[in-house]
């Protein structure tokens, strides 16, 4: 009788095999969190300031530990599969919960607690659904069950930290001490999450799946690339008014050095990771995953956040008519372009440090030229100084393309001979389907 229940009905739970690739529901549940970065962005370039950038950070960071932890139920299970899709719609609504109130999250606690009484609820909610599906993937196995429990101190103590933050200020008298007790609530939960994952180490951690793992944090980040180009387009504002030539000329610099991004993790260390991945079994594989993908990934997240911040405010100043075109861009626009693009591509060579045991001086040579240019651009107009970023952008592409031909070209043909056997298996496999024996057509 057992099996005529709702789980029973709807199909059981399915496992990861060795050479799974990311489902279409996968890519589903990611448009929360397309929403979720877009909310950061939008609240932060409300009112920029240094606390405001504080605060970003601190959302982001939980934001993104919510996507690590479940990144590693995703290691285990199918989320598309059998009755596990239910409970991530149920997921799916708490983050989306979670982003519409994260702009009140950092609001005067003595006006309303409602933001930050949402925020902690749906936090609670997102963490309890990813903890009753990795209870159900352990049922069977009491050296698992035992593992889980290590994990229970950071689940209980960062739960109860945000619905702390939520309701403690508010009973401060003092604004000041109230915003700086939230504050610091926050930072403990970030400290107490990343803390808790730098010392289990390799807990009741697998990565059965190198080729399931890789694909997940690569589309993660051409979705944090996604909210940049959004971001542009806010900036240039085409819905409130004309196009002008220098709005368009500052959309197509944005598109463009944002591909130019795409394409220094795309192109050859994001592949060369993931074969690097694949050649490692066990704790080095869990150790790799972690390192590299859930904790060298966040900073490059922030850093598309940050740039796309700074786009946006140039952009939007250009696109402004009536605005003279050689106006430089004020406040802290030109660091947040050029430091968002820094931070990025220092994170990716952390990554590439990490996976490949390995450092490209063309990158080495841009981060200090990223860094000599914030002063340059300045006192630019703003469209001068999103073509001088683009310029640095294309610039570190052409080295690229130029000076490490030869390893693209090896890399190619070695992702080229693992598809082909790939597809040959795949091919002999299928053939079954119409009685043909293998290896005819």
């Amino acid at each position: 009788m057992g099996d005529v229940g709702w789980r029973g009905r709807l199909g059981p739970a399915v496992g990861i095999a060795p050479g799974a690739r990311v489902d279409k529901f996968e890519i589903f549940f990611d448009l929360v969190f397309v929403f979720s970065f877009f909310i950061i962005t939008r609240a932060t370039a409300a009112n920029i300031s240094g606390r405001q950038l504080l605060h970003a950070a601190l959302v982001l960071a939980v934001l993104w530990w919510c996507w690590v932890v479940h990144t590693v139920v995703a290691t285990r299970i199918r989320i598309g599969e059998g009755f596990v899709p239910v409970l991530m719609v149920v997921g799916m609504a708490a983050l989306f919960c979670f982003a519409i109130a994260l702009p009140q999250a950092f609001m005067d606690p003595q006006t309303s607690e409602a933001g930050p009484i949402v925020v902690a609820v749906s936090y609670v909610v997102i963490r309890a659904v990813h903890l009753a599906l990795f209870l159900h993937i352990v049922r069977d196995n009491p050296a698992e069950r035992r593992q889980l429990l290590r994990y229970a101190p950071e689940l209980t103590l960062s739960t109860m930290l945000l619905l702390v933050a939520a309701l403690l200020p508010g009973h401060i008298p003092d604004p000041g001490m109230a915003e700086l007790v939230r504050d610091a609530l926050w930072v403990a939960v970030v400290l107490l999450q990343y803390g808790t994952g730098l010392l289990a180490r390799t807990w009741g951690w697998q990565v059965t799946s190198a080729e399931h793992w890789t694909e997940r944090y690569d589309l993660i980040l051409i979705i944090a690339l996604g909210e940049s180009v959004i971001s542009v387009g806010v900036g240039s504002n085409l819905l409130g008014q004309a196009p002008t030539w220098p709005g368009v000329t500052a959309a197509v610099l944005g598109i463009v050095f944002t591909a130019a991004l795409w394409w220094v993790h795309y192109d050859l260390i994001g592949p060369a990771a993931r074969i690097a991945l694949h050649a490692t079994l066990g704790r080095t594989r869990v150790l790799m995953a972690r390192d590299a993908y859930a904790y060298l990934y966040l900073p490059m997240i922030a850093g598309i956040i940050l740039f796309a911040l700074g786009a946006e405010g140039i952009v939007h100043d250009i696109a402004e008519p009536g605005v003279p075109v050689a106006e430089p861009a004020h406040g802290a626009k030109v660091p947040m372009l050029f430091g968002g693009v820094f931070l990025y591509l220092l994170g990716n060579m952390a990554f590439q440090l990490r996976t490949l045991h390995t450092l490209s001086w063309t990158r080495v040579a841009t981060l200090v030229v990223l860094l000599a240019a914030i002063p340059v651009a300045m006192p630019m107009p703003g469209l001068v100084a999103l073509g001088l970023l683009t310029a640095i952008c294309v610039g570190l592409v052409f080295a690229e393309v130029v000076f490490m031909s030869e390893a693209r070209h090896t890399l190619r043909a070695v992702v080229f001979e693992e598809r082909t056997a790939h597809e040959t298996n795949e091919a002999a496999y299928r053939a079954r389907w119409h009685g043909q024996p293998p290896g005819t057509t």
